[in-house]
């Protein structure tokens, strides 16, 4: 599969998906720590990838979002932003809604 279908494809099957450097768990710059903790505070789960370990999707999801940095969170196939904008609408509320929107709630 090439790899813009690859991105295509997490971007479509995962309501709300974080591209970001490490994993929730262990954030590899202080930008993915800012916005997993955002995402965290709203209490829903959400999928990730390490860009770190996959070079291929490091490299070309820039191009495919038209977005340059990283962390890049998408939300029900929609491009948010990086971590400036995901903290920014976690504390004014509209980060929980739009989650809760993609969850179905």
């Amino acid at each position: 599969m090439d790899i813009m279908d690859t991105i295509k494809e997490q971007i479509e099957s995962n309501p709300v998906i974080l591209y970001m450097k490490g994993n929730p768990n262990q954030p590899q710059c202080g930008f993915s720590a800012r916005a997993v903790e955002a995402l965290m505070g709203c209490g829903k789960r959400f999928a990730y990838v390490d860009i770190l370990s996959n070079p291929d999707i490091r490299a070309n999801l820039p191009k495919y979002g038209n977005w340059p940095t990283f962390p890049q969170l998408w939300i029900s196939g929609e491009l948010i932003g990086g971590s400036d904008i995901i903290s920014e609408m976690h504390a004014n509320g509209e980060l929980k809604q739009l989650i809760d929107e993609a969850a179905g709630e």
